[in-house]
Parts: C-alpha cells; structure tokens; sequence
C-alpha cells in the first residue's frame, strides 16, 4: 500500500484574534481565544489523511497533557502514529495573532520536536526508503531533516521539503531536495536577498540552489512550478473569503503529498493542493481547518469539475 510519511512537528496552538495586531508596546484587547492542533507536520500529515491517503507520522511530542491532546486529535484523523516518540518535559506549543484581515503572526516554542535527531532518523531507516513520498519542514532540528534526505536520495523516494520557518539551508540537503515549496517571503531569504523579482526569476535561483524542482507558493493567486520534472506551469488558485490563512501552506503541502502520491502529475496535483489549500482559509484554526475528501469533491463539483475524475486516482 503507499504510504506518505510525514517527518516534522506537532504543536498545540494557542490562537488569539484581534482586530488588527499591535504595534510595537502596544497593548490591543482580543476578540476571542481558542486552542487547536496543528505543527506544520501534523497538519501535513493530518491533511493527508483527511484526504484518504495511507499517511505515517514521526516526530515527537512531550509527556505532558499538551501531548496526550495531539496525539489523541491526530490519530483521530487517521493518522499512523507508531513513529511518534513522547520525550520528557514539555510538548511543541505556537503562540499565534489573526486579524480581521486573515493575516497571522506565529512565535513557536519547540518543546519535544528539538529532540527529533538524526539518530532517530537513521533508526527509522528501512521504513523511510519504503515510502512513497516523504515530507518535512522546518520545525525540527536541520540535521534530522539532512539524514532524512539523505534516505530519501539513497531510496529514490521523492522529497518535499517545506522551508518553513524559513532559514538559509546547506547545499547539500537543497540538493538532495525534489521539491521545494516555499512561498515569497521564504524565497527571499532561501535565496538571501530581496529580489523583486518575477516567479519565474525567483524559481530560477532557487533551482540553481540545487534543488530539483520548485513550487513557488503565491497566495491566492496559486502557485508557479519549475524544474526537471515539470514545465514552468502556472496554476492558477482558488477565489474564496479567507477568515483565517494558517494552515494555507500546510494543507497545500499534505494535499501536493497525497496527491503526487497518486500518481497525479504535478500540475494536476498542484491545482488539486490549491483546492485543498483555498478551502483551509475560509475556517479556523489548523488542524480544525483541513477538508475531507468529500469537502474536497463538493468544492471541486463547483468551481473546476474537470479534476473530479483524477480524485479516484486519490481517493483509491
């Protein structure tokens, strides 16, 4: 069976929303405070499963309660939770300001995901080269994540790194990368400067940083990919009333996943993520926010009906 593994955090979100966020020394009254489940790679690995796919998960998460609460809600969605080690002190938490205009301001506290090593890697290694796609991000130490590429190289299974929180990476693992999929600002500074550049620009140097193909992330306006396995497609995204903007990137990257998983070609794939991703928006919260496949398809019915018969494919 294929099987999607997710490498990455697993954060409690403490969310408050404002009507617009302080300025520096100010102090603004919030309209509202909730928590949710979410860490980049639970809501990847979460928007795999909601979707239908076979999705493993490994990182870890504390022996407090804030533990007990993320795994209990991720393996409510599915997902295969073997892989995910409790570590004594406390879980991942992210601390994170919306606004009326579905911008937010996240701050993170590690926790337990400082403690994902390369040697927990290295032990998973026979599981890892058994993949079908594997994804990380940024969350977790970046010598985990080099380990996991060099698996990944080493088994020819496709790499999906999301360079969130965005930071300057080693050549070796850009190398090692099969696709990359920052939005601009993690451009700018993947690539170390502010471009101003076109996204047919800004792809170009981040291929020539190794990496084998890009999926520029672009907001609502979707995303353009480059690179050896895809012509320089823009596809284009989803018109919808944005509330909350999240786990945008996260559900893009869990559906992109899923569905190259699938054998979907990219583009395809890509449009089927921006869905996925336009439909996170307009709800709150993280984990909270990721369609199903039935979301998915009712969305789809409505606004591009020409990729329902590829959700087979995924939904198989």
């Amino acid at each position: 069976m294929k099987e999607i593994v997710v490498v990455g955090s697993l954060n409690l979100d403490m969310v408050v929303h404002l009507t617009r966020r302080p300025q520096s020394g100010e102090t603004v009254a919030a309209q509202s405070f909730k928590m949710f489940l979410g860490g980049k790679g639970a809501n990847q690995a979460a928007a795999g499963a909601r979707l239908g796919a076979n999705v493993k998960m490994l990182g870890r998460v504390g022996d407090d309660n804030f533990g007990s609460m993320l795994l209990k809600g991720l393996s409510e969605t599915g997902v295969d939770l073997s892989c995910v080690e409790r570590t004594p002190g406390s879980s991942g938490l992210a601390f994170i300001t919306t606004d009326d205009h579905a911008q937010n301001s996240i701050v993170v506290v590690s926790g337990a995901n400082d403690m994902l090593m390369a040697e927990d890697i290295l032990r998973q290694r026979d599981m890892l080269a058994g993949a079908t796609v594997l994804l990380a991000q940024l969350e977790t130490p970046i010598d985990a994540i080099l380990q996991l590429a060099r698996i990944a190289s080493e088994a020819g299974v496709p790499f999906i790194l999301d360079p969130a929180p965005a930071r300057v990476l080693p050549r070796e693992l850009m190398e090692l990368v099969t696709w990359l999929t920052p939005n601009e600002t993690e451009s700018k500074i993947l690539i170390g400067r502010d471009t101003g550049e076109l996204p047919e620009s800004i792809a170009t140097m981040l291929l020539a940083s190794g990496c084998r193909n890009v999926v520029l992330k672009l907001g609502a306006a979707g995303v353009y990919l480059a690179g050896k396995d895809v012509p320089n497609t823009y596809v284009e995204g989803f018109k919808v009333e944005a509330v909350d903007s999240t786990a945008a990137g996260d559900a893009f990257n869990g559906a992109f996943g899923a569905a190259l998983a699938a054998d979907i070609d990219p583009s395809s794939a890509a449009r089927i993520a921006c869905a996925v991703g336009a439909i996170s928006v307009t709800r709150h919260g993280a984990q909270s926010s990721l369609p199903s496949r039935e979301d998915l398809t009712s969305f789809l019915a409505e606004h591009d009906r020409s990729l329902l018969d590829l959700l087979a494919k995924l939904f198989d």
